[in-house]
């Protein structure tokens, strides 16, 4: 919980620099060396942070990489830093290339401020990866990015265990990349792939194409099953709850169908409420005739309600003090958002 701190108080510095930070040493001075002292390494103690470490490289001589971390003595990471308004797919980073061959450092970090890239040498030994085998948004990441993060502290720190992260890492992201591909646009061998599976003739093209729309619906079914079970401690009914102060619609659990409306509504609560607290704490309940959100489980906790059943109009309910449900029409989820505010106080009740 005191690195996410950590974490949250970086977002905050990474999104105020991208405004004022024009050059490369105010993205240092603002943010990197925050990160560094986040992830443990005292930034004042040159036997662990060595600011502008020169390697003779070759014919290259009094290159400088921005930053080397030392741990027990011994170069660990090598960080080259680039102005907060560089994409890092632009940049070059050929002195954090060339030094990784030379040092005994095998991990190397590429940032600008906001993103974080990790290199190691996981396709050739002593020879850095061209592919970050690991990034971080400092200004738009999750819980389980964090968690990862959080593998580099100082304190934490062990090369075998990253090395071999690092290779899994790879890996996985780039089967995530070509699944989120296949998602948006499934090509033809991949549409060959599953035809195998389901279809007993010859896949021809005219096959192929007619197969394409159903595979591409079965794998948002996939998808969306799979977040239902991912969610299923929030979306118990509210026949299972005890009696509480807000009143709840009592129906067997068989009768409770959650749209895909709910679904996404409660999604755009969910994301709303991350501004102040943990996620995981806003749950939901849904009953028949209406979705009820909550913090922590708790019927105690209401934050809002939506009732979406109705053919003609649909609506938002807050709850004031005594438990007594304003409810408030809205056209379309994104509406939703108009109610910031709202949700906002809500939560901030229970914090």
């Amino acid at each position: 919980m005191e690195f996410a701190a950590k974490i949250r108080e970086l977002e905050k510095r990474s999104k105020h620099a991208t405004k004022l930070a024009l050059t490369e040493e105010a993205t240092k001075t603002s943010v990197v060396l925050p990160f560094i002292q986040a992830l443990g390494f005292d930034v004042f103690n040159l036997d662990e942070v060595v600011p502008e470490f020169i390697a003779d490289v070759g014919l290259k001589k009094g290159e400088k990489v921005d930053f080397a971390l030392k741990i027990g003595g011994k170069l660990s990471v090598l960080i080259e830093v680039k102005p907060i308004l560089m994409n890092l797919g632009s940049a070059q980073y050929s002195q954090l290339y060339r030094y990784f061959a030379v040092t005994e450092a095998k991990l190397a970090i590429l940032t600008n401020g906001r993103e974080v890239w990790f290199f190691s040498d996981v396709d050739e030994p002593n020879k850095m990866d061209k592919k970050p085998f690991f990034t971080f948004d400092l200004q738009a990441h999750d819980e389980a990015q964090v968690l990862e993060l959080s593998r580099f502290q100082k304190t934490s720190f062990s090369m075998e265990v990253i090395l071999e992260a690092a290779s899994n890492m790879k890996y996985v992201t780039a089967a995530s990349g070509y699944l989120k591909k296949q998602l948006t646009n499934p090509d033809d061998e991949f549409v060959k792939l599953i035809g195998r599976q389901i279809y007993d003739g010859m896949l021809t093209k005219a096959v192929v194409e007619s197969l394409r729309p159903a595979i591409q619906a079965s794998l948002d079914d996939v998808i969306r099953d799979r977040i239902r079970d991912k969610l299923n401690v929030a979306f118990r009914p509210e026949a299972e709850a005890p009696e509480r102060p807000v009143a709840v619609e009592v129906v067997p659990a068989s009768d409770v169908v959650t749209t895909e409306d709910e679904l996404q509504a409660f999604m755009i609560v969910r994301a709303i409420a991350a501004r102040l607290i943990n996620v995981e704490r806003i749950t939901m309940r849904d009953a028949k005739s209406y979705c009820s959100v909550f913090v922590d489980d708790n019927n105690r906790k209401p934050v809002c309600r939506f009732h979406f059943n109705a053919k003609s109009v649909r609506y938002i309910g807050f709850f004031d003090t005594e438990k007594a449900e304003e409810r408030l029409p809205i056209e379309k989820l994104s509406d939703i958002f108009l109610f910031n505010d709202r949700v906002e106080a809500a939560v901030k009740q229970y914090m």
